[in-house]
């Protein structure tokens, strides 16, 4: 969940840290050219107040005192472009020059330049022009009037370059996206720690949940962090696991004790059929028939009373030669295995280990084993295997019987179940029921498939290292 929250986080930080980034970078870019404007109008009003006192005009003769204010004039503008690199000049309302510098320098005919030499003429200063931007050659240019008796005789223009201003520019810029770099970096740290914060519970509930479909019951969730909605989950999530184990408890317990309970009153039902049967003749149908129900009901008892157990039973798990217990068990069901005409054998390595409770597998393995032996037809194979896998140790029971259909594969372990095509075999359809309650308390698991040609395959897996 971190990696679809984290993106959706990042993305909306980094779209608010654009959102600000790019206004401050617009802001920095004006204030700089604002400055260089407000610099330049200086300049400009300077000249203007020194071109004011030049009274000849582009055709009269200039006096002595004309000339010396205009060669004050033209000194000015010439160290003002040697010192600053500007190009400066004066021009009368026609756009002829009265002093420039450098002297080649005449005013431009279009753009940004004749539009200030007009606005001026009319009397005002020049207004902001267009935002010189880092990737643009421009040049600003700067327009004021010189106001003689309250008239326009002449016009101030400055033509600066903008290689400076655009190099300010260009740092101010690298120190807003360093900010917004070390901001972003921030922002995904805490988005780091907010998620973090915020799935922690959901985690921790997640591998509760998982323990409790898994039969450890007693797992809960500390409702101690994360935010109230989770902490309150968290609270309703154990007090429905506390009821969930209690119900179940309830349940295991009523059934172990109507197993045991009932035993009771059947033994000494079937005590009393025995002591009916020497009144009757022998080879009385209804009688056998009575004293084979009767025993079907005491195994059934017996299975139900195994399941809860089973269901209750705490594992003790341990390193365990898998191979040397599928052999034991293979050799203790020989006998059983040679009177129905079954050939039981063991194929696979001698030595394989894997954590495992050896009584809870023992218990498993042989109602596996038990079946397969059961519903193998004489003269046809079982043959138990245990082979490393990876982390895993695999036990497969093949045997060699009609096998189950596909349907018949997805009910198979379920309580009570047998299939309709084995009715006439003796059993109460708790076998493989208590096998995978077992198996399920240390971690294991029990899988079935088809056996190739013919049979079913039975494959238990368990872990090779301590769970957690």
């Amino acid at each position: 969940m971190r990696t679809r929250l984290l993106p959706l986080l990042i993305v909306l930080m980094a779209g608010v840290l654009l959102a600000l980034g790019f206004p401050l970078a617009g802001s920095v870019a004006a204030r700089e050219q604002q400055r260089v404007v407000v610099d330049r109008i200086d300049d400009t009003a300077r000249f203007a107040a020194l071109a004011q006192f030049v009274t000849a005009g582009p055709a009269a003769a200039a006096t002595a005192e004309d000339d010396e204010r205009l060669s004050t004039l033209r000194a000015e503008l010439r160290r003002y472009h040697e010192l600053y690199g500007i190009r400066g000049g004066v021009f009368y309302r026609n756009g002829s020059p009265m002093a420039q510098a450098p002297g080649d320098w005449r005013l431009p005919e279009g753009g940004d330049g004749a539009e200030a030499f007009d606005e001026a003429l009319q009397g005002r200063r020049s207004h902001d022009p267009d935002q010189v931007w880092p990737w643009q050659e421009g040049r600003l240019t700067v327009a004021s009037p010189v106001v003689r008796d309250g008239d326009v005789v002449a016009v101030v223009v400055t033509d600066s370059p903008t290689g400076q201003m655009r190099s300010r520019i260009v740092h101010g810029w690298l120190l807003i996206g360093a900010g917004e770099a070390a901001a972003m970096l921030m922002a995904v740290g805490a988005a780091f720690r907010l998620t973090g914060w915020v799935l922690r519970p959901v985690r921790i509930l997640d591998t509760a949940t998982h323990d409790i479909a898994t039969g450890r019951l007693q797992s809960r969730v500390a409702a101690a962090s994360g935010p109230p909605e989770l902490r309150r989950l968290a609270r309703s999530f154990n007090e429905m696991a506390d009821n969930v184990e209690e119900v179940l408890e309830q349940q295991r317990a009523f059934v172990a004790d109507a197993s045991h309970q009932l035993r009771n009153p059947l033994s000494a039902l079937l005590l009393r059929i025995e002591l009916l049967a020497l009144e009757l003749p022998d080879g009385h149908e209804e009688i056998a028939s009575v004293r084979t129900e009767g025993k079907r009901l005491a195994q059934v008892l017996d299975d139900l009373l195994d399941l809860a157990l089973a269901e209750h039973s705490s594992t003790d798990l341990g390193l365990t030669d898998i191979a040397e217990l599928a052999t034991d068990r293979v050799d203790a069901w020989l006998p059983v295995a040679e009177r129905e005409g079954v050939r039981l054998t063991y194929q696979g390595p001698t030595a394989v280990t894997g954590w495992a409770d050896p009584v809870a597998l023992s218990s498993a393995l042989d109602a596996v084993v038990d079946n397969a032996v059961k519903f193998t037809p004489a003269g046809a194979d079982v043959v138990v295997s245990a082979q490393p896998d990876g982390d895993t140790v695999t036990i497969v029971v093949a045997d060699g019987g009609p096998g189950l259909t596909e349907d018949e594969l997805a009910r198979v372990g379920d309580r009570f179940w047998r299939s309709s095509r084995h009715q006439n075999i003796s059993g109460s359809g708790l076998g493989l029921s208590i096998s995978r309650a077992l198996l399920a308390a240390g971690g294991a698991t029990i899988a079935y498939a088809p056996n190739e040609p013919c049979g079913l395959r039975v494959t238990i897996t368990l872990p090779r290292t301590a769970p957690q």
